[in-house]
């Protein structure tokens, strides 16, 4: 008789959902496998979508026929981009990564989903919003701020559960996620009383007190350790001083980036006193790229995307210096612009995001840690995006060029990525094994 073989099924019960039968095609159940699995799976959904939507926007002004606005288009791409697609990838960074810090079971997927569906469904409400009414981007930016507390709270709630000592980072990222669900709802309040001041506050208050907070403490625990791990020469230098100080470094960028919306422009002194603050921090951070091994990962692909995400922040805090004093000397005449912002979202966040991700979703796909042909070229392609934006920046004769050409690139590489990982998130691990 001929034997007709039976492919497993992933563990189920208590700490498990039920998944379909092991085979290769795409099934949304798959994605209630793990938590990365839903939430990196809505963030490259989201990632891919704001990056098309931006360049549709940019090539529709170039072509002579601009999109209607309701909301202030500089103001809607700065609170899409910082906090669309990215909070998103941190609660699936943090429902996987967060349990094994805190000593804690894992966290099943589909306790996750209704606040990820209330974000997402957020989100598609607050897009059409941006171009027709304002009270219908509040509404949207709302569900999503209620969903993002949602999650803030379940991850409060495992650290309080946890007895782990050493809880001090996921203590900084819960006290950021905090200010990240303040920010959206004072978003949502900005929107709904047609407040663009409050709006950029909002923005700015999420993209330095949340999202860049919680990636300088992600960077500080896990650059080292990764370096350590796949090059014996490095050691996992960081100590817990150096925490404060990035946390510092970015809250120092935060509060006169609030001042400069409402009281403009800054007295000189104030400009100065940023220079000196900032000036030292660029080279703390630049030396600190090489401390952590930037030269010995660039023969490791995968390692070297996260440190040339981080030398992108020393190069933001550089940038700045330079600008602040530029406009210092000019009396607000003369600066760098927006390079040194993009500089920290699209360099440091960007590059040190699609490195994360991607590590994360080959580690728990039961794929090689190791970044192949494909991911490194989306990367690369990301590098120019940031490039090509810093220096529409930096020269104003083409920054019209230069800006659609760098918002194309990041299309690009934001769809490509999503494209290929949001298969892998809808499909089984390839060694066969749950999760």
């Amino acid at each position: 008789m001929k034997t007709i073989p039976v492919r497993p099924l992933p563990p189920t019960g208590p700490a498990r959902t039920r998944m379909p039968p092991l085979d290769a095609s795409w099934r949304p159940a798959w994605l209630l496998a793990a938590p990365h699995r839903l939430g990196f799976f809505a963030a490259a959904l989201m990632m891919a979508l704001s990056g098309l939507w931006w360049a549709a926007m940019l090539l529709a002004r170039a072509l002579g026929s601009p999109i209607a606005w309701a909301v202030a288009p500089a103001a809607a791409h700065g609170l899409l981009m910082a906090l669309g697609f990215t909070p998103l990838f941190i609660a699936g960074f943090l429902f996987t990564a967060g349990p094994k810090w805190l000593g804690l079971p894992e966290v099943q997927a589909r306790h996750l989903l209704p606040a990820i569906v209330l974000m997402l469904a957020g989100w598609l409400l607050a897009l059409p919003g941006f171009h027709w009414h304002a009270l219908l981007a509040s509404a949207g930016i709302a569900a999503v701020a209620c969903g993002w507390s949602l999650l803030c709270l379940r991850f409060i709630a495992l650290l309080r559960r946890s007895r782990v000592d050493d809880r001090v980072h996921p203590g900084v990222v819960a006290v950021a996620c905090g200010i990240g669900a303040l920010s959206l709802w004072l978003a949502a309040v900005a929107l709904a009383l047609s407040d663009i001041t409050l709006l950029r506050s909002a923005t700015q208050l999420g993209l330095w007190g949340f999202v860049a907070t919680v990636f300088v403490a992600v960077s500080h625990r896990m650059i080292p350790f990764f370096s350590a791990s796949a090059v014996p020469l490095l050691d996992a230098w960081r100590p817990m001083w150096l925490l404060w100080v990035l946390v510092a470094v970015v809250w120092l960028e935060l509060l006169p980036a609030l001042a400069e919306l409402w009281w403009w422009p800054l007295p000189p002194l104030l400009r100065w006193l940023q220079v000196v603050l900032e000036l030292p921090a660029a080279l703390l951070l630049l030396w600190l790229a090489a401390r952590w091994g930037l030269v010995q990962s660039l023969k490791i692909r995968l390692l070297a995307m996260l440190h040339g995400g981080f030398l992108w922040l020393g190069i933001a805090l550089a940038l700045n210096a330079l600008s602040h004093a530029l406009i210092a000397l000019s009396g607000g005449e003369l600066s760098l612009g927006l390079a040194p912002l993009h500089a920290m979202t699209m360099g440091y966040l960007g590059a040190t995001l699609f490195a994360m991700a991607t590590r994360v979703s080959s580690g728990h796909g039961g794929r090689p840690l190791a970044a192949d042909n494909t991911a490194w070229v989306l990367y690369w392609l990301l590098q120019t995006a940031v490039l090509l934006r810093v220096l529409a920046a930096l020269w104003p004769a083409a920054t019209t060029v230069l800006t659609l050409a760098a918002v194309l690139a990041w299309a690009a590489a934001t769809l490509g990525w999503s494209l290929r990982y949001g298969g892998w998130f809808g499909r089984p691990r390839v060694d066969g094994r749950p999760g």
